[in-house]
């Protein structure tokens, strides 16, 4: 079955997602649950006009990395992305929905942030610039499309690692409402920028936190930081982002059914323990 009329699943094509001209946003789409515990900032997204370097500047700690204009002049420096924010300085293209959201992330989720960071420089250091280790392609990864998940209940867990996208989103519906499972933070500043064209369905590339801990994001810090985690790419888990009860507006029988978008299990593939 195909996607309703209209939805889009990110990643379609070869073509590179362009995003719309800030005055073609419909605000209402910053309503999407993509953009729960980023309240703070509506006005960065929706105000008439592109918030300066200045004013994300404001968001951030007094100590630490700061958002740079990207022109010829910073470029010319010759330095990898990573390693100049190593030095403090974040480069940010000017009026571009992409470098926002990634400026929301660093200023909502900064010690993640910042442990993405040190592992990305630490590749570098060992593998140079030219090719990217499956490390490097796993931090990546989750800093452009990453979701951290907590499950409380194992049985859905199980469902997630056999792809049974029906019984956990359709048959669990409730499960998503009363902390059986549960989305802590969505991170990727790439998922935020597909929301900017409605119907486009989306995938987060999530690790999970098992129980109830205070803090799933410090959980998550705390693996990354040891190498634990973002090892191999396919330590990620897919996560149909639109199957959640509540983040689409079709969500039927008929779109659970959706092969292309809910994508069976691929023989041979197992998932890593939670965190």
């Amino acid at each position: 079955m195909t996607a309703p009329t209209g939805a889009i699943r990110a990643g379609d094509g070869p073509r590179r997602f362009v995003a719309p001209l800030r005055g073609q946003v419909d605000a209402a789409c910053f309503r999407h649950p993509v953009f729960d515990g980023y309240g703070d900032h509506l006005d960065l997204m929706t105000a008439a006009r592109w918030p300066d370097i200045d004013a994300l500047n404001a968001w951030m700690p007094a100590t630490g990395p700061r958002f740079v204009v990207q022109d010829a002049t910073l470029l010319a420096d010759g330095l990898h992305y990573e390693a100049r924010i190593a030095q403090g300085r974040i480069a940010t293209r000017a009026e571009n929905w992409h470098d926002l959201f990634n400026a929301m992330v660093w200023v909502r989720y900064p010690v993640l942030k910042h442990a993405l960071n040190r592992q990305q420089c630490r590749h570098l250091e060992r593998m140079g610039s030219r090719e990217r280790s499956p490390a490097q392609q796993a931090l990546a990864q989750f800093d452009e499309s990453g979701v951290v998940v907590q499950v409380r209940d194992t049985t859905l867990l199980d469902l997630w690692d056999r792809h049974d996208w029906t019984a956990l989103f359709h048959a669990n519906a409730g499960r998503w409402n009363d902390g059986g499972i549960t989305v802590a933070a969505v991170v990727g500043h790439a998922l935020m920028e597909q929301v900017l064209v409605p119907g486009r369905l989306l995938v987060g590339k999530c690790l999970v936190v098992l129980g109830d801990p205070v803090d799933a994001i410090a959980r998550v810090v705390a693996s990354i930081s040891t190498g634990t985690s973002l090892v191999m790419p396919t330590e990620l888990r897919p996560l149909p982002l639109a199957g959640i009860p509540g983040w689409h507006a079709e969500q039927g029988a008929a779109f659970y059914a959706q092969k292309d978008y809910f994508r069976p299990l691929r023989e041979g593939r197992v998932y890593p323990r939670p965190l």
